[in-house]
């Protein structure tokens, strides 16, 4: 998943709390999620980042939007045992903060 900063916010990286698993990590080409190589992931934490990510973009603090392909947010819904809402990924589109709130809202996540 992509991160897309404000204008205010210059860098953002390391992890957003313990236990998610997951931290922010900053690339040539901008910054990402990735997924810790030590210790536990629970079995939700992907698509805990996915939403904890949209619902800062949502107060744009530092956060403006995300970009995550239809095939990532399929994968975490699965890993997280949301099999019937994986099924209505389209795993072809690239998805924003918004469409991850109203996905989230929609379905009860």
């Amino acid at each position: 998943m992509e991160i897309i900063l404000t204008k205010r916010c210059e860098s953002l990286t390391g992890s957003f709390g313990e236990g998610l698993g997951y931290h922010v990590q900053h690339r040539k080409n901008g910054f990402f999620s990735k997924r810790n190589s030590n210790g536990p992931v629970p079995p939700d934490g992907h698509w805990m980042m996915i939403r904890l990510c949209a619902n800062m973009a949502k107060m744009r603090l530092c956060i403006e939007d995300i970009r995550v392909t239809g095939y990532e947010i399929k994968a975490a819904l699965q890993e997280a045992a949301y099999l019937e809402s994986a099924l209505l990924v389209d795993v072809d589109e690239v998805y924003n903060a918004a469409w991850v709130l109203n996905f989230v809202k929609e379905h009860g996540l």
